[in-house]
């Protein structure tokens, strides 16, 4: 078992007014994402299957092109390359998991 202190992660950014600290395991990601007010997600698709959960605050997430809001307690289920984008609404914490790990974002972690 591996204990991890968020606050010794890399943070690094994902977009403008978007940063996630994350945590890799043998066949998962999760990241610890916050976003400002108004930072915008640029439609993209990758490989893995995400679950976004907002822990704080109001996401506007668009999947193949339609809209809809995420809050506390409201779960998304992305499956692999589905396109995808989004907008806080307000600030905003978000726990996303993602299977498998996100390969991508390695060098970012540092």
């Amino acid at each position: 078992m591996t204990f991890v202190n968020l606050g010794d992660l890399k943070e690094f950014e994902i977009a403008k007014g978007i940063r996630a600290r994350v945590v890799n395991c043998d066949s998962m990601s999760i990241a610890h994402v916050t976003l400002d007010a108004g930072a915008l997600l640029p439609e993209h698709s990758h490989v893995n299957e995400q679950v976004v959960n907002v822990i704080e605050g109001e996401l506007e997430l668009t999947v193949n092109g339609e809209p809809r809001v995420l809050k506390p307690g409201v779960v998304e289920v992305l499956p692999p390359n589905v396109p995808h984008g989004g907008r806080a609404l307000t600030y905003c914490r978000v726990i996303d998991a993602f299977q498998p790990i996100r390969e991508d974002w390695l060098a970012k972690m540092g």
